[in-house]
């Protein structure tokens, strides 16, 4: 899978209240039409971390990539 780009998957969590977790990245990303590839990506990240802002969310992306 390419890179995913950071501003198409913030374009699909725009209006998320951070902090955030997984799951409320994933629900909010599928109510905003992310594509599988998207999700597939977010559905990575790990269970237990909650995401501080949209930064802290791409250095994670980043990581997994």
């Amino acid at each position: 899978m390419a890179k995913a780009n950071p501003v198409e998957i913030q374009k699909h969590l725009k209006g998320v209240d951070y902090p955030a977790n997984k799951q409320d990245l994933i629900q909010h990303a599928k109510k905003h039409g992310a594509d599988k590839g998207i999700i597939s990506l977010l559905d990575k990240l790990p269970e237990d971390e909650e995401f501080e802002s949209p930064t802290d969310l791409n250095k994670a992306i980043g990581g997994i990539q």
